[in-house]
């Protein structure tokens, strides 16, 4: 996609924020930029949608958070897989991996 960057499909979100925290802890701009990154610049985490899921992850238990400071000396809220967290990467992982495949045979079918 030359210009824009593709949408988050829903559901995918969490498992991208998963998958962006096995790294190591980050605060919630270094995780947008990770999946970004990670994704030759295709996706885009929107700030509207990054901030509640990583609450959303943190009340499920599968995160947890404490203060930090950034790489540019600003405080920052840094977020880390707890076990459940990678439990739960682990699960979601093997599930989009069903789901491609399952995708994936049906357009080439076609």
């Amino acid at each position: 996609m030359a210009d824009r960057s593709m949408e988050l499909l829903q559901g995918t979100l969490d498992v991208l924020i998963l998958k962006s925290l096995s790294w190591g802890p980050l605060h919630g701009y270094a995780v947008a930029e990770a999946v970004r990154e990670r994704s030759g610049e295709e996706l885009k985490v929107e700030e509207g949608a990054l901030y509640p899921a990583l609450h959303r992850l943190e009340k499920r238990g599968l995160l947890e958070a404490e203060w930090g400071v950034s790489e540019n000396n600003r405080r920052a809220k840094f977020y880390r897989l707890t076990t459940e967290g990678r439990a739960q990467l682990r699960a979601e992982t093997q599930a989009w991996k069903r789901y491609a495949a399952a995708v994936s045979r049906v357009l080439e079918a076609l």
